[in-house]
C-alpha cells in the first residue's frame, strides 16, 4: 500500500490550494479515504472523509464550507481543495485509506504528508 501526497506549499491568507493524494497497492475504489492533518504542537486531526458511496462526506467543523474532497478513482486519486485558508490551517496533511468502504471503520493506512503552510 502506498499513500503519497503532493500540491502543498506557503499561501496567503484567503487564498487556495488543491491538495492530491496518489494510491496504490489496493482497490482504491472499495474503500473510504480521507485527509487528516497535525498543526505544529497540536494533535492529529480529521479534517474530511469521503466513503465509496454518493453519500454527503465528513467535514471538521472549521473547516466546513471551505474545503471539498473528492475522490477520481478511475485515476486512484484522492483530492482536497482548500479555499479562504486562514493560518490556522497550517499543518502537515496526510490522506488515510480507510478499512472498510465507510469512514466508520477507522484507518489503517496513511502517507507521510505534505506541509501546507497560511502566513503573509
Amino acid at each position: 500500500v502506498q499513500l503519497v501526497e503532493s500540491g502543498g506549499g506557503l499561501v496567503q491568507p484567503g487564498g487556495s490550494l488543491r491538495l492530491s493524494c496518489a494510491a496504490s497497492g489496493f482497490p482504491f475504489g472499495a474503500k473510504a479515504m480521507s485527509w487528516f492533518r497535525q498543526g505544529p504542537g497540536k494533535e492529529r486531526e480529521l479534517v474530511a472523509a469521503i466513503s465509496i458511496y454518493d453519500t454527503p462526506p465528513i467535514y471538521l467543523d472549521s473547516v466546513k464550507g471551505r474545503f471539498t474532497i473528492s475522490r477520481d478513482d478511475a485515476k486512484n486519486t484522492l483530492y482536497l481543495q482548500m479555499d479562504r485558508l486562514q493560518p490556522e490551517d497550517t499543518a502537515v496533511y496526510s490522506c488515510a485509506k480507510g478499512r472498510s468502504y465507510t469512514p466508520s471503520y477507522g484507518y489503517d493506512t496513511w502517507g507521510q504528508g505534505t506541509q501546507v503552510t497560511v502566513s503573509s
